[in-house]
């Protein structure tokens, strides 16, 4: 809700647009740094308690938002909410901990389709009411209102500690074991998740947190996910180009309105909410085999993005993007999936922060490429993403035998 509105508000209370784009900067830097330790914290105190501490700070950013009358004040407020507003990451790194890895796409992608619903209500919503009096006030406590009601039902739901205990005792003589053997291939994976199911950890002193915290980092960096994260941030700066300069490739190439670029994307969104319904059956179709399907949706986007660089008729940019919310969709889906199943889910909440930076680090890149490449053509953002998927596409082609093994392994459990 409160997104759309902020450069007009930071405008309004006499900001430069330099001072508003260095604030927007700073808050894009703060949520690549904290995505990971907030992640690892999730990990070591809980999902309960970690998910708590980031609905209440956020809510804290948002109402010193709401009270936000100087450009000071407007910075003070962004860095609760840049350093905590993880909320996504935890729940997907929650849920991760109560289904089993069959059902994980599935569940993922309809947590995916309900946070898609908000993003497409959230700016009509906010829109609407900006237009009262003191408008942009309102929206924040609004929004503020919403992240206590959200820490309430997280504190009075009761499957948040049974749940997770269950699949915890669950994995006790299995999972640990399970671990163990992808531990044993790659001692550094061991490290990153010593100590991760200690209860007691949230009493702990704050310095063997943090230094649980940084232990646990660095194992994450040492082991072998590297080329996932890799391509990861490929597609991320693939999709972002493409998105970087749509409405104004499309009125320079096709002569039409912001305004129908704006019913594209909405629809787009729309299709992405419906994609994400669909995941259950597509999965199934695959066999459940997520390194199949991420390639195949990969490649798909490629050819897609491809299409739309050559379009000679709008008509071609309405079929691109059409199958675009699906590609783009499934594609996410299955690098979180295929990052949890090779990482193990031991480390959940440190490996979804790891790939949330990643993404953080796509969108620090994808608008300076996407200036430079727009310096030879309308068409060179979209042109450069496909190059970079190729690319991506071809590292999981070169390690396509190590993500093979760990899908087999995969089946071969349930």
């Amino acid at each position: 809700m409160v997104v759309p509105l902020m450069n007009h508000h930071i405008k309004s209370l006499g900001a430069s647009h330099t001072v508003a784009g260095i604030i927007g900067s700073l808050y894009g830097i703060m949520q690549l740094f904290s995505s990971t330790f907030v992640g690892c914290w999730s990990d070591i105190v809980g999902r309960r308690y970690s998910l708590l501490a980031c609905i209440l700070l956020s809510a804290l950013g948002y109402f010193l938002l709401g009270t936000s009358t100087s450009v000071f004040l407007f910075a003070i407020s962004r860095v609760p909410v840049g350093i905590f507003k993880h909320t996504l990451s935890i729940s997907k790194a929650l849920l991760s901990d109560l289904v089993s890895e069959r059902d994980r796409p599935l569940v993922m992608g309809r947590f995916n389709a309900a946070s898609s619903v908000g993003f497409i209500l959230g700016p009509v919503v906010g829109g609407y009411l900006t237009e009262l009096e003191d408008g942009f006030y309102q929206t924040s406590f609004i929004c503020a209102s919403i992240f206590l009601l959200n820490a309430g039902l997280v504190w009075l739901l009761p499957w948040s500690e049974e749940h997770t205990s269950n699949k915890e005792h669950q994995q006790g003589n299995k999972g640990m074991d399970d671990f163990s053997a992808k531990a044993s291939c790659d001692p550094h994976l061991k490290s990153a998740a010593n100590g991760a199911v200690a209860r007691d950890s949230l009493f702990q002193s704050p310095w063997i947190q943090v230094a649980t915290v940084l232990k646990r980092i660095k194992g994450i960096a040492c082991s072998d996910l590297w080329d996932v994260f890799l391509v990861r941030l490929l597609m991320s700066v693939a999709i972002l180009l493409y998105y970087s300069n749509f409405s104004l490739a499309l009125e320079e190439r096709f002569g039409v309105k912001p305004l129908f670029a704006g019913y594209l994307m909405s629809y787009s969104s729309a299709l992405g909410v419906l994609a994400g319904c669909l995941l259950g059956p597509i999965t199934r179709l695959y066999q459940h085999n997520t390194y199949r399907l991420l390639l195949h949706s990969s490649t798909l986007t490629c050819t897609l993005i491809f299409l739309y660089a050559s379009a000679l008729s709008i008509w071609m940019v309405i079929l691109s993007s059409t199958f675009l919310a699906f590609s783009t969709t499934i594609g996410r889906t299955c690098i979180i999936d295929l990052e949890l199943t090779i990482g193990g889910n031991e480390a959940s909440g440190t490996l979804l922060g790891v790939g949330q930076s990643v993404t953080s680090v796509g969108r620090i890149l994808a608008p300076l490429l996407s200036g430079l490449a727009q310096e030879f053509s309308p068409c060179g953002p979209p042109s450069l993403g496909v190059g970079l998927a190729l690319v991506a596409i071809l590292i999981m082609n070169v390690n396509k035998q190590k993500y093979c093994n760990h899908g087999n392994v995969k089946l071969k459990k349930q």
